[in-house]
This record gives C-alpha cells, structure tokens and sequence, in this order.
C-alpha cells in the first residue's frame, strides 16, 4: 500500500534534535508524573504504592472500566459500546479511516489539517476532496462551499476542531450547520485540543453529541499534557466501534495498564488540568499578541482555542527556505507550512515558557530585519 511521506512527521525528525529555540512544539509544558499525582489530589506516595502493586500483564483489551467512565463523562449522551481505546489519536484515526473508508468512496477533508486525515483515506483508494480554511474567512468553514463538494458518494467528513494550526473554534452553531448539509456522511472530529479555548463560549460539545453519525477521536497529548501517555480514544456509533476493533486486533491488542492507570487519573481531574493549561495559553498568548503589534512582516488571525498560531510572512521565501535558514542562523524552529499544505505560512506554539517565548521572537525579528 502506497501513503505519501508524512511531511510533519520528517520535519520533526530531522530538524528538531537542532533546535535551540522550539516554537514549533505545540504541546503546553508537559506535566511530570510527579505534577499529575499532585494536581489530582492523590499525593506521590499515595499513587507510586498503588502503582506498584500494580501487575504488568496487557490488562483490559479496550481500556479498562475506569478509563471509560472517565471518558464517557467528557460526553452526554454516550456508553461503554460507543468506546474504544487506542494508542494516541494517530492510532484513533487510522483506525477509524481503515473501518469505514474504500475504494472509491468520496471523503471531505478541512484543511489545515494533520496529514492523517487526507493522506490515509488517500492510500485506502478513496477521493479525497481538500476544502482549504481561509484567513479572511477566521479559519473557518464557508458552508456554501462545503455543499458544493457533497456528493452521494461522500463518505466521511473530517476536521480538526479547534483547529490545528490555526487555532480556529467551529461553534456548536456552526457544527450544526455542517451536519444539516452532510447528506448523510459521517463527521469525524479530531477532538484533541477540545476545552483549551479562550473563552467559555468557544467550549463546544463532542460532535457524537450532535450528530448521530459523529465519531470523535481524542488523546493525552494536547489539552491534557500528557503526550507521553499514549493513550487515545475513539467515540462513535456502536456499528463503528464494532468495526474498529475488528481491525484494532490486528495491530493494539491492549495499551500499556500504566498508560490506562494514568490516563484515569488524567480524565477524572480534567477541570484543574484544564485551569492549569488555560492559564498558561494566555499568558504566552497575551506575548504573542504584544509581538505581533510591532511586528511589521507577520501578520495573523488570533487563534480563540488550541495550542498553535498560523503566522503568515510577507518575505520573499517558500516556508522550507525560510524555517531552514532561520534554523541554521539563530536555532529558533518554526514548523512550515508547506507540511501542512499552505505556503507563506508558519505553525508556531506559544503555550510553554513565556520568557524565552519573548526572546525567541525578538530574535525571529532581528533576523526578519536582516533578511526582508
């Protein structure tokens, strides 16, 4: 089976050992064990003697019954048959285009996006319409244009929400929209950085709550941060879920019991998880917006939710020539937006260290001036 190179993916691996300056790291300070125990309440010694009694054998294949109580409470209307536990939301995704995508079936994909989510339903054989966000329009679907691409073959609608990189929030307005001209599709959303917004009326509702031909897929690694527990999900009708763990056999079997025992944990203190990683987002974003007013080459549409700006560049460089060469002159590291299909721009994270957030983009600045 042939599937393009994952462009974000290479990019990391190549160039991010070499940085000095991280921007394109779009994770929010990631919590040590210790911090997790603490911040949940149970204390280290309380959860290190808990987890050494613990067994190291595969544990419950689809996640344990506390895992999935856990998750069930992020939703209304849900249950046990509609979950299934993955590794990360890059298993959840795959799993999920592998259960329901084939050949020559239509699927619709909001870009930017995580090439998972038109390069895998590519390989599968399927014919991927990409309907591209646009600054003018706040990084947002134009349902007019969504329509037009409908057809009686569409499969699977997918989107980032909020959005990856740009930061954009679909409204439960919006989403609502979407699913009356859907025709039917299914509407899988990448759930990852739901709950990080900038203001309670951009907290949406799960699309398997709005839809009922939703799936959501989410993890650890963004809202929570905890990529280092891989640990992700899938939520969908009971027929899919069927499905997905008709092929999650062939390359899962169970996550990690440590994985599932922190992940618990994780789920069921996401409100002070949430506050702690909300607070540090606006600090780093309150830097970026200060730097974007005296910034003259960068322009950029405010992101209202996620973990990642997409700033847009007036010189005269592809997006690879710029963060290559901006790499080598000062070891500050951007992401391109040419792996995420779009030119011109940048992905950039701010949710981590505000100090050196605000010398690395003085620095960003000097080298603009010097080579504009």
């Amino acid at each position: 089976m042939f599937i393009d190179n994952f462009k974000v993916e290479e990019w990391f691996n190549e160039y991010e050992p070499k940085a000095k300056y991280n921007l394109a790291d779009i994770c929010i300070d990631s919590m040590s064990i210790n911090e997790l125990l603490d911040i949940s309440g149970l204390g280290v010694n309380i959860g290190i003697n808990e987890l050494y009694s613990k067994k190291l054998g595969y544990g419950d294949i689809q996640g344990s019954k506390r895992l999935k109580d856990a998750i069930l409470s992020m939703c209304k209307f849900q249950n046990k048959e509609n979950i299934t536990v993955t590794h990360g939301a890059i298993g959840a995704n795959e799993l999920v285009y592998k259960s329901i995508v084939e050949k020559g079936d239509e699927v619709i994909s909001i870009l930017p996006a995580y090439q998972q989510h038109y390069s895998i339903p590519e390989s599968l054989g399927a014919n991927v319409k990409k309907l591209f966000l646009k600054p003018e329009n706040n990084w947002l679907p134009e349902i007019n244009e969504l329509k037009s691409l409908i057809t009686s073959k569409t499969k699977l609608i997918s989107m980032t929400n909020p959005n990856n990189p740009t930061g954009s929030v679909i409204t439960d307005d919006l989403m609502k929209e979407i699913i009356s001209v859907s025709n039917g599709a299914y509407i899988l959303v990448d759930e990852v950085y739901r709950g990080i917004v900038s203001d309670e009326k951009y907290n949406t509702t799960s699309i398997v709550d709005l839809y009922e031909k939703g799936i959501s897929s989410s993890s650890l690694s963004k809202a929570f941060s905890l990529a280092g527990l891989r640990v992700g999900w899938v939520i969908a009708p009971k027929n899919v879920i069927e499905n997905i763990n008709h092929h999650r056999e062939y390359n899962t079997i169970s996550v990690s019991i440590l994985d599932d025992y922190f992940a618990s944990i994780a789920i069921e203190n996401r409100e002070k998880i949430f506050k702690r990683n909300i607070r540090k987002r606006e600090v780093g974003l309150e830097v970026l917006k200060e730097w974007l007013k005296i910034e003259p080459h960068i322009s950029c549409v405010i992101p209202n939710g996620a973990t990642s700006a997409f700033i847009h560049y007036d010189l005269e460089m592809s997006s690879y020539e710029l963060c290559k060469k901006l790499l080598k002159d000062t070891g500050i590291l951007f992401l391109p937006g040419e792996t995420l299909e779009m030119d011109k721009f940048l992905r950039m994270g701010y949710c981590n260290n505000p100090e050196k957030l605000k010398i690395t983009l003085n620095l960003f600045s000097n080298w603009i001036k010097n080579n504009s």
